[in-house]
């Protein structure tokens, strides 16, 4: 585990494209400018020595200096000291659609976007809860298992798209049958099954597996993320759109979010339905849901001890430095034997 002390000083990492730029630059200057005073031939006889791998070399040493330098800053803490302790929380699960149809930008940026920021904020929000993730389309793919760890849950929920998965389509029912398999046994903690989704359900089992939820302890929460009008299904080159999904005909699919479905599923489940048009209302839900469960005490390991690692990459900048400063942009015995860049031609 570790933890990047001074994120801000990432902003520190601009000056390598500069520094590559500046010397990118500078060589074409040299090339016009040397190209005026005399040819090539010439150039070569009077500085027979002059080395371009060099003036490269030293450049890749004075931006992995700056690198190292830069992550100095940062400082990167590693945890040291595992330890066990007691919480009281919910069990959450997180199923996210990540169908084609979840790229339809009827809610902005889209819908898969849309239900990643409600899923972050949700979890900014929790204090001792654990979570899980999991991505479906036509089939149900275990993302992150039970965990304490916020900000694993985050990285690996910024990670899913809509390719992750080659089934496709919309099957809510093995979301739930997968969200099952998440939840221990042995721990009687309240347990949660968050659907983020459209409401295109291919499957016709989803209502019963809410039941069979249900009877398990689990309750189940939908948030609706679209609109009810609906909206094209981009499809994207470069990030830009260049059609529209079409359907057999030749129409364009309008995919819309289906209410019904996921209200049928909440209400089945002893649980509710909540559009995610507005992330503040949808936070604030969940929260006052979560704050009237009854929490249960469980352990939880997590690292109590973090040590500094700046140490290591301010070492390696200076050194990186050091072999700069000394590095001259001369030929040496060893390079003119390796003839690199068919420089002694």
């Amino acid at each position: 585990m570790y933890q990047l002390d001074e994120k801000i000083w990432f902003w520190t990492l601009g000056v390598i494209p500069v520094i590559i730029l500046f010397f990118l630059v500078l060589q074409l200057w040299k090339h016009k400018t040397q190209k005026k005073f005399a040819d090539k031939d010439l150039l070569k006889r009077l500085s027979p020595d002059k080395s371009f791998f060099k003036s490269v070399l030293k450049i890749v040493l004075l931006s992995l200096a700056f690198l190292c330098l830069s992550v100095a800053l940062i400082n990167p803490k590693i945890g040291t000291k595992l330890e066990t302790v007691k919480r009281e929380g919910v069990d959450i699960v997180f199923a996210v659609d990540v169908s084609k149809s979840m790229l339809a930008e009827d809610i902005a940026p889209n819908r898969l976007e849309k239900a990643k920021q409600l899923v972050t904020q949700i979890i900014n929000n929790l204090a001792s809860d654990r979570v899980g993730i999991i991505a479906y389309a036509g089939k149900a793919f275990p993302q992150l298992p039970i965990t304490t760890d916020y900000a694993s849950a985050k990285m690996f929920l910024n990670n899913m798209n809509t390719d992750m998965l080659s089934s496709q389509g919309t099957a809510i029912n093995e979301a739930i049958k997968l969200s099952k398999t998440y939840f221990d046994n042995d721990e009687q903690t309240n347990r949660v099954l968050i659907i983020i989704s459209d409401g295109e359900d291919h499957s016709e089992t989803a209502i019963d597996l809410a039941e069979e939820a249900k009877a398990e302890g689990i309750r189940i929460f939908t948030i609706g993320v679209g609109d009810v009008k609906g909206g094209p299904i981009p499809l994207k080159r470069n990030g830009v759109v260049v059609s529209y999904k079409k359907d057999n005909q030749g129409e364009t699919v309008i995919t819309k979010l289906n209410e019904d479905t996921l209200k049928g599923i909440a209400e089945e489940a002893n649980g509710a339905y909540i559009n995610g048009k507005i992330t503040n209302d949808v936070v604030e839900n969940i929260r006052e849901i979560l704050n009237k469960m009854d929490k249960t005490e469980f352990e939880a390991k997590q690292f109590a001890d973090f040590k500094d690692q700046f140490q290591w990459f301010l070492g390696f900048g200076v050194f990186f430095l050091f072999l700069d400063i000394f590095l001259l942009e001369r030929k040496t015995a060893w390079l003119k034997k390796l003839n690199l860049f068919n420089e002694n031609f």
